[in-house]
């Protein structure tokens, strides 16, 4: 090949990839552009360089059926334009994957983690080893032929220092040549690596303002896209998480609203009542009931755990005495038919219910109450200055349907007379050692406010709870009602 002319070896290199490139326009949508964001960088690679080998060796089967050159005498040619054809299918590949990144960008592309990886670190070692070999077969053939060359020129030695001149520039242009060709890949490469980092940080950003509306685009095979779809696994897991929080904020908000909003007016008494939930949600709940015969109904009741299930729970165990007090007659009655519907609603999940039921009877001066399974009241003489316990037996509700609850009663009372009505959260609140509060504090606070209001027992209540318990986190619903009788 060498006996060609330039200016016929240009030209058949030139046609042939003039008809390479005429192909490459005909065939890169159908064969790149339809495969998927992640397929076409290694598409496109592939495409460059069979186009470039394509091109080499049509002008190989060209010169060796016009001009009768061996096929052998092809192989320099053909080696540079696989050297060709790597780098500039290295650089159209990373090309392509801008392009993708950007498409994606632009489509807000948001996908799972690539099934296939390919290691960054895989992909450096397979292009330096390739850069080292194609350098070293280069300089090969280059050397090979030029010693060659030397060895048959003859003349003087200025002849011979003049061939040794010309082999090294041609070994300085070749090297400048693949040099340039590797510092522009590694320009390439930067600028997909910066495309990379700024939408990564971009979205971080967003998150971190918490703006969860945008998905970093999964365009890669590599560690950015695994990245980059394990942070939109994260985004949507926050996206679901805040969905959660609001959803039990407005679960919380729907709740306090079915406890009493304000102190019940009274003629017979001063009343006073407080939930606080350790979560959003809890299955605390006290409630006010007028009564036939100017009486009065007030309920402490406590559904087993805490939470969201709780709260629904609870929900439905007030349905069920808002219905029973529209017909009242008698607390065991009502009390009874709410242990019915209870037990049919959530006997199979395990669930239960504590409650206390206290009924106020100011024209007999009676108290009358019924307890299921939950704390005894505390009930405080002033006269005497004397404590007592409104104990009783029974069984929480929702185990089972036909059992009898039992009521109790008490007889007169002095006037400023305290009663406390609370759930088991209030005694068993722990401090920062582990100690629990107990039921010594509350004796002491009540005999210390007993001339106070009920609400300003209630609040001297929880602020001493609150001290007690410090910084350690709530770890149960704590309900308190203070009745002051009259």
């Amino acid at each position: 090949m060498e006996t060609l002319s330039p200016v016929t070896l240009g030209t058949t290199i030139g046609v042939a990839f003039a008809l390479a490139y005429i192909l490459r326009a005909l065939l890169e949508r159908p064969l790149v552009l339809s495969l998927p964001l992640e397929e076409r960088p290694r598409r496109q690679f592939l495409f460059e360089l069979t186009l470039c080998l394509a091109a080499g060796s049509s002008v190989g089967l060209f010169n060796f059926y016009v001009h009768h050159f061996y096929l052998v005498s092809g192989l320099s040619l053909l080696s540079g334009c696989l050297v060709v054809g790597f780098f500039l299918g290295l650089d159209m590949a990373l090309a392509r994957e801008r392009d993708g990144i950007r498409e994606a960008l632009e489509n807000r592309r948001d996908v799972l983690p690539p099934r296939q990886y390919y290691p960054m670190t895989r992909r450096f070692s397979v292009v330096a080893f390739c850069s080292s070999l194609f350098v070293c077969i280069i300089l090969a053939l280059v050397i090979s032929r030029d010693f060659a060359w030397m060895a048959q020129a003859q003349g003087s030695a200025a002849s011979l220092k003049e061939a040794e001149r010309t082999v090294m520039i041609e070994v300085v242009f070749i090297m400048t040549v693949l040099l340039g060709m590797v510092v522009n890949l590694i320009i390439s490469y930067s600028r997909n690596l910066k495309l990379l980092f700024n939408n990564e940080t971009r979205i971080l950003e967003n998150v971190s303002r918490g703006d969860l509306s945008r998905m970093v685009p999964v365009a890669t095979r590599d560690e950015f896209g695994v990245i980059a779809g394990h942070t939109n696994t994260m985004i949507k897991g926050l996206r679901h998480r805040t969905e959660l929080l609001q959803a039990l904020k407005l679960a919380d908000e729907v709740q306090k609203s079915l406890l009493p909003r304000r102190v019940t007016d009274f003629e017979g008494a001063d009343i006073a009542g407080a939930s606080r939930y350790c979560t959003e949600a809890g299955g605390d709940y006290y409630d006010y009931f007028r009564l036939p015969g100017g009486r009065l109904g007030i309920v402490v009741a406590d559904v087993s755990g805490h939470g969201v299930s709780s709260a629904l729970h609870m929900a439905t165990a007030r349905a069920h005495l808002l219905s029973g007090v529209e017909a009242y007659t008698d607390g065991t009655h009502l009390i009874q038919a709410v242990n019915r519907f209870l037990t049919r609603d959530i006997q199979e999940s395990g669930w239960f219910i504590t409650l206390f039921w206290l009924e106020i009877d100011p024209e007999r001066h009676r108290l009358t109450w019924i307890r299921a399974g939950h704390e005894a009241a505390l009930f405080y003489d002033p006269l005497q200055d004397r404590f007592d316990h409104l104990e009783g037996e029974g069984m929480a509700l929702g185990v089972a349907s036909d059992h009898r609850c039992q009521a109790y009663e008490k007889h007169g009372w002095a006037a400023g007379s305290i009663v406390l009505m609370g759930t088991d959260g209030l005694p068993e609140t722990r401090n920062p050692n582990g100690k629990m509060y107990g039921n010594a504090p509350l004796r002491q606070i009540i005999r210390a406010q007993r001339a106070q209001s009920a609400t300003a027992i209630k609040d001297a209540i929880l602020q001493s709870v609150d001290a007690y318990r410090a910084d350690r986190p709530q770890e149960d619903d704590t309900t308190l009602v203070v009745i002051k009788l009259k």
